[in-house]
């Protein structure tokens, strides 16, 4: 939110997750999975909060996705764990090494009821390790539902504040990491891990769909999910390579140049010297891409069959020097080369009327090919 406008204009400018450089988010994980005693902040009196429940708020922040308010109202509980769709018991060790799903369970939030989703077993791990530590509390209020709950992340019957994780873990994790506070995009700040995991779920080899990050997210619509699936460079690259925009927009056909024709000035009296080959023949104009019959041949007068004596005279050749030339394609001659059949008898309907370099229409000619056609021998 932008500071000094009004919150409806703010609303209509709508959230603006920040995500985290990969290579600083990795080393802030390893901060976390790597905490010791003498990593966590002191008060006055000694440590403040015990080492299992620092790591596992820490870890909840760096796993888990959750919007700070979320993570201070957890409860006791909060961690299932599941075997092929079956709830399981066992402490952490056990469970882990049944190769056991780890599920969170989200108390009801800004923008929806409560609702489950799964992590990873290093964060269930914590929390059960702290779980188990936890001296037992009263009970107390939830504000945003007004229930009477065991809150997990807390300690001597105060309860963690949201604000511990800007004021504490993060500057406690980045001096661990040996990562500045502050980045090119602000402050490193609780909401912008939940951007980050979103991102990195989103850019992964196998990345969830929108839906999906909308479900795992606790998001009300999918609009809301757009603004923290941020698509990252490296993936939209890989995007933009495979959809091959260059390569339909073109196409390279083989030039042969007739060396031998021009070094003996037989091309400057008029013989053909370059042939594009077409695959099924050569054509010898001069401006083959500015001719509109240049992916469906009309036969004209420049157009050389393969299998006539001058193209096997001229594949035969070895002094042929061979190019590519790079030619632009209309959206009719893409759809011939890449559709088939269908697009390509269209495309040869509409230049029916339209001269090639020769002067004769295609409709024109169409007698003259058949009957040379029916002229040839039948094997």
């Amino acid at each position: 939110m932008l500071s000094g406008l009004p919150r409806s204009i703010n609303a209509l400018i709508g959230p603006r997750p920040r995500v985290i450089a990969d290579d600083v988010w990795a080393k802030l994980l390893w901060a976390g999975l790597n905490l010791q005693s003498h990593d966590l902040p002191r008060g006055k009196a000694g440590l403040v909060y015990p080492l299992e429940l620092v790591r596992a708020v820490a870890l909840t922040w760096l796993f888990a996705g959750q919007r700070s308010n979320e993570i201070a109202r957890l409860r006791l509980g909060c961690v299932r764990w599941q075997h092929e769709g079956a709830p399981i018991a066992g402490n952490a060790t056990q469970i882990l090494a049944r190769d056991a799903v780890c599920l969170l369970d989200v108390p009801a939030h800004k923008t929806g009821t409560a609702f489950t989703k799964p992590v990873d077993p290093l964060l269930g791990q914590a929390i059960n390790a702290w779980a188990a530590l936890r001296p037992s509390q009263p009970k107390r209020t939830d504000r945003r539902t007004g229930e009477q709950v065991d809150f997990l992340f807390s300690y001597r019957a105060r309860a963690v504040s949201s604000g511990y994780i800007n004021s504490s873990i993060i500057p406690m994790l980045c001096r661990k990491a040996g990562v500045p506070a502050v980045d090119v995009r602000g402050s490193i700040t609780s909401h912008r891990a939940r951007s980050t995991i979103a991102s990195q779920l989103y850019n992964a080899k196998e990345p969830m769909t929108l839906f999906e990050l909308q479900a795992w997210l606790g998001h009300r619509s999918p609009e809301s999910t757009q603004h923290y699936a941020k698509i990252s460079p490296t993936t939209l690259t890989k995007a933009y390579k495979d959809a091959g925009y260059f390569a339909r927009n073109v196409r390279t056909i083989e030039v042969l140049v007739d060396r031998e024709a021009v070094e003996s000035g037989a091309a400057a009296a008029g013989e053909p010297w370059q042939h594009y080959d077409l695959g099924h023949g050569f054509c010898t104009y001069s401006f083959f891409e500015q001719c509109p019959h240049r992916m469906a041949s009309a036969r004209c007068d420049l157009y050389m069959p393969k299998d006539s004596s001058k193209g096997q005279f001229l594949e035969a050749k070895d002094n042929l020097q061979r190019m590519l030339a790079t030619i632009p394609l209309t959206e009719e001659e893409q759809a011939a080369v890449n559709d088939g059949q269908a697009a390509l008898d269209q495309l040869l309907e509409r230049l029916a009327n339209i001269p090639p370099p020769s002067g004769t229409t295609p409709r024109q000619l169409l007698p003259i090919i058949e009957v040379r056609e029916g002229d040839r021998p039948r094997a």
